[in-house]
């Protein structure tokens, strides 16, 4: 069986390899009391622009959400909110009053032992991509209007990592056509997972979880502890439960939905300024 818990350690940073995959892609993250915010200002779509909250008292929330919002309403994205279970009461009401909507399935980070096996889709085969083939692993991420800027980003992460970082760009192929892709981060103590993609054609057998099956053997053993793939897909259970993975964390997740204007509620009438400059030490003391 795998372990049920990483290390509290490892578990730390496993669970950030989110964060850390939207930072080597170009983006940034803020940390300040009550939640971090991950932000990618060039690929605005949610799963790049997350706030993942902390514990924030009811007397402090309004004051946190507020720079929140501001933060990435004064770049035109629409962020999402990620809470552990139970959501306080005072949050969820405040992220309904500001028009978020929770969504109905949680965005959970499953874990594994970057352990190999010889699991695979029956006529599904899986490869590392070359380079001129980094068009098709994208193609199979996204066909909307960030996919330049997504091809970009990993573009330069791949041919010009940091020390310590490995790119691997995946393909899957059945029958002799490529009908599915992924990419595998390594940062040691962990990699990470992301865009995990399948042809419309070739859904339901098991391209997905061939691709995962095969990262796991792709990790160095003697850096990688643990391998992260996060999915609010409520399949992911049946489908990575055999391939020797398990919950790390879950998150409730809230999003605006399509309509929703990107403005704050007016701050109130024009209040004096609280800042006064300094003053002039050099004078005030030679008044005696």
């Amino acid at each position: 069986m795998p372990d049920r818990v990483p290390p509290p350690e490892l578990a730390e940073i496993a669970a950030g390899t989110d964060r850390a995959f939207v930072i080597a892609l170009g983006g940034f993250s803020l940390e300040f009391a009550g939640g971090s915010l991950v932000t990618h200002e060039r690929i605005p779509v949610p799963r790049f622009n997350h706030v993942v909250l902390h514990r924030i008292g009811p007397s402090r929330q309004t004051a946190f959400f507020e720079k929140a919002l501001d933060h990435y309403f004064q770049r035109a994205i629409r962020p999402t909110f990620r809470s552990t279970e139970p959501v306080p009461p005072h949050v969820d009401a405040t992220l309904r009053r500001f028009a978020f909507r929770r969504r109905p399935e949680p965005y959970t980070l499953w874990w594994s032992r970057p352990v190999a096996t010889e699991w695979r889709a029956p006529g599904v085969s899986v490869r590392e991509a070359g380079p001129e083939e980094l068009d098709s692993v994208v193609g199979f991420w996204t066909d909307g209007p960030n996919r330049e800027e997504l091809r970009r980003a990993l573009d330069v992460l791949w041919s010009h990592p940091n020390p310590g970082e490995r790119l691997v760009p995946l393909l899957a192929e059945r029958d002799g056509t490529l009908v599915g892709s992924s990419v595998l981060l390594e940062q040691p103590p962990a990699a990470s997972l992301h865009g995990v993609g399948t042809a419309p054609t070739a859904r339901g057998v098991g391209v997905g979880s061939s691709l995962v099956a095969h990262a796991l053997g792709l990790v160095d053993l003697r850096e990688v502890r643990a391998v992260v793939l996060g999915s609010d897909s409520p399949r992911a259970a049946a489908r990575l439960g055999p391939i020797g993975f398990t919950t790390l964390r879950s998150y409730v997740e809230y999003e605006l939905p399509p309509e929703a204007e990107l403005t704050m509620p007016s701050p109130g009438p024009a209040q004096p300024p609280r800042w006064r400059p300094p003053r002039d030490l050099d004078r005030t003391a030679a008044v005696p």
